[in-house]
């Protein structure tokens, strides 16, 4: 099992160690500017004060919310892949992420529930098109 290191470790982490990581100084910056703040993002993980830092925006706040606070209501607008399968699942054709959250709205209160079970349901669109590339990191 492996534990995380506590903030004030992920402060003190030279930047070459993010780079042969495989993560970019914006992505360090952020997750540095969060160490620097943990002990207030603890207290209250709302998404306001998950936005209030720089890089977090609203699909990083929604999922942090997920995972660390356990928001049953947290949806990750802008997912690449989620509005599909939950266009597919309610209503037999892919969506957008306003149609996501349309499709969504009965469930207000446990949003993040249900695509939890539509994603463990099996059911997807089908695939059409072309694969994204893995992107290299250790390149930049």
């Amino acid at each position: 099992m492996r534990v995380p290191p506590p903030p004030e470790v992920w402060v003190r982490i030279p930047s070459w160690e993010w780079h042969r990581a495989g993560l970019e100084a914006v992505r360090a910056r952020t997750i540095i500017g969060a160490a620097r703040v943990a002990k207030r993002l603890e207290e209250d993980a709302g998404e306001a004060r998950l936005r209030s830092l720089p890089g977090v925006g609203v699909w990083t706040a929604a999922e942090v919310r997920q995972r660390a606070v356990g928001d049953p209501d947290a949806v990750s607008v802008g997912d690449y892949n989620l509005p599909g399968l939950v266009g597919w699942a309610l209503a037999g054709r892919k969506v957008d992420d306003a149609g996501m959250l349309e499709l969504l709205e009965p469930y207000a209160g446990h949003r993040y529930r249900v695509t939890r079970l539509l994603e463990s349901s099996g059911r997807r669109p089908p695939r059409r098109g072309p694969r994204l590339p893995v992107r290299d990191y250790r390149r930049f």
